[in-house]
């Protein structure tokens, strides 16, 4: 059985590339998903979709006339018009999809956009997209409804979007849909490298599919060396454009290095700056932060960065500000990271603890190498590293390491974290499987080890009462 999905809001294609590696199998049937299409208003986003995905990308706005103005503060250019139920469909070529994915824009609901910024008229305008998705799915195949539909984003949109949530539920339940919504975590069911929590609707039809969808199973969450360790080393040509180190101020660098594994800039407050001295090798560019009254140690490790005349640049690493947490944050190896967003290093934990220590090569444009007082790098991980700890694969169809559309790092970096965790999609879609399969065969009930994610009140007291009776 192979399932058609729509990815409304696809960004790069996390989630269809997910549901592409879903499989299961139930009483010798195999269930698949094929990718009918993608939507997204970002041209470079739908390039990736259709590089990744090797399935048909259509660049579409779904905003309405009032919500582009709000969003953009002017009017559409000419020739704009509001994307309609029939644009909807026509993205498929007419196919009715089984399952719709919406992964809407998260910004506005997202922690990291300040309270008042969130409830400014140009975000709401973004947060209504969530309720347009649905609504031109719901309509442009009324006559046949999708059996599930999905909406993933932030957790704080149950706060800050409460009112949205409330309009699409009761929107959903108008066409017959079960509803629940709740929580998860990607590293968790995606077994990821990272904790990444997530807000997840999901909408059944009992008239498309009757069994219940149970939730996924956990998986251990991986640490971050194990999913960057087998990498080669930054700026190695192996690992392609996008695996090249940010290049950062000097101060910035020794920062990193006074700031302790798991630790973010608060650390930097309990530093007095006269305890700390740069000890260089005789091999010119290597350095080692150590404390002032400590004896220097065995120096390993060196990268060509030319004289050591940087040194005094070390004599005051406190910030002069207030940063938000997570600045400059810096994660241990051995423990999963923190979710992988579009933030650097100055705005969010984007630096990891790394042991291993470069040795020499020649390189046109190297990064310094500061030892920290725990023995490693503190450095920060590159674009490529983000990507893997996503799930997203290392290479492309044609063998190339992994490089996305555009010539940006902050761009590429941008939907990277806004992109859904392949594994955690490829969980979810096969939890899908395992409710679609039965319903093929006619069967309405099945047993499950994990918990109910979509159920009714009155589904779930028929199904009791038969399951008591047999």
């Amino acid at each position: 059985m192979e399932y058609g999905v729509l990815h409304l809001f696809c960004g790069i294609g996390g989630g269809a590339i997910g549901f592409q590696q879903a499989t299961e199998d139930y009483r010798g049937i195999k269930g698949t998903f094929k990718t009918l299409a993608g939507i997204d208003v970002d041209p470079e986003a739908c390039e990736d979709f259709a590089n990744l995905t090797g399935a048909p990308a259509v660049q579409m706005d779904l905003f309405n006339r009032e919500d582009y103005a709000a969003f953009h503060g002017h009017e559409p250019p000419k020739g704009w018009r509001e994307a309609t139920p029939e644009d909807i469909r026509a993205a498929t070529g007419g196919i009715a999809p089984d399952v719709v994915f919406t992964s809407p824009p998260c910004k506005g609901f997202s922690g990291l956009l300040p309270k008042n910024r969130a409830e400014s008229a140009k975000y709401q305008a973004l947060n209504n997209l969530t309720v347009r998705g649905i609504w031109l799915t719901l309509e442009a195949w009324k006559n046949d409804l999708p059996g599930i539909i999905l909406l993933e984003n932030v957790p704080r949109i149950t706060t800050r979007g409460t009112k949205l949530l409330n309009t699409i539920k009761g929107m959903l339940q108008s066409y017959g849909y079960a509803v629940h919504d709740g929580y998860h975590d990607c590293g968790e069911i995606g077994g990821l490298g990272q904790h990444r929590r997530r807000y997840l609707l999901i909408a059944r039809h009992p008239g498309k599919v009757k069994p219940f969808v149970y939730k996924p199973p956990v998986q251990r969450v991986k640490s971050i060396g194990e999913i960057i360790g087998p990498l080669p080393l930054p700026d190695d040509p192996a690992g392609g454009k996008m695996h090249r180190l940010p290049r950062l101020q000097w101060k910035t660098w020794v920062r990193l290095a006074l700031i302790s594994a798991g630790g973010d800039w608060r650390d930097l407050e309990k530093i007095a700056p006269e305890q700390y001295r740069l000890k260089h090798t005789p091999r010119d560019g290597v350095y080692r932060i150590i404390r002032w009254e400590e004896p220097a140690t065995t120096i390993i490790g060196s990268a060509a960065v030319g004289k050591s005349n940087g040194a005094a640049c070390v004599a005051d690493p406190r910030l002069g500000c207030r940063c938000r947490n997570g600045s400059y944050g810096v994660h241990a190896w051995d423990k999963p990271a923190y979710t992988v967003t579009s933030a650097d290093i100055h705005a969010g934990c984007a630096a990891v603890a790394d042991p291993r220590i470069p040795e020499d090569h020649e390189r046109p444009d190297p990064p310094p190498v500061i030892i920290a007082p725990d023995g490693t790098w503190h450095r920060p991980m590159t674009t490529l590293e983000l990507a893997t700890l996503q799930g997203f694969p290392l290479t492309m169809s044609d063998g190339r390491p992994l490089e996305l559309a555009g010539n940006s790092d902050a761009r590429w970096r941008e939907r990277i974290g806004n992109a859904v965790p392949p594994p955690a999609a490829r969980a979810i879609g096969e939890t899908m499987l395992r409710a679609m399969l039965p319903n093929a065969l006619g069967e309405e009930f099945v047993l499950g080890a994990t918990g109910i994610w979509v159920k009714r009140h009155s589904d779930w007291m028929k199904a009791t009462v038969e399951a008591l009776l047999n």
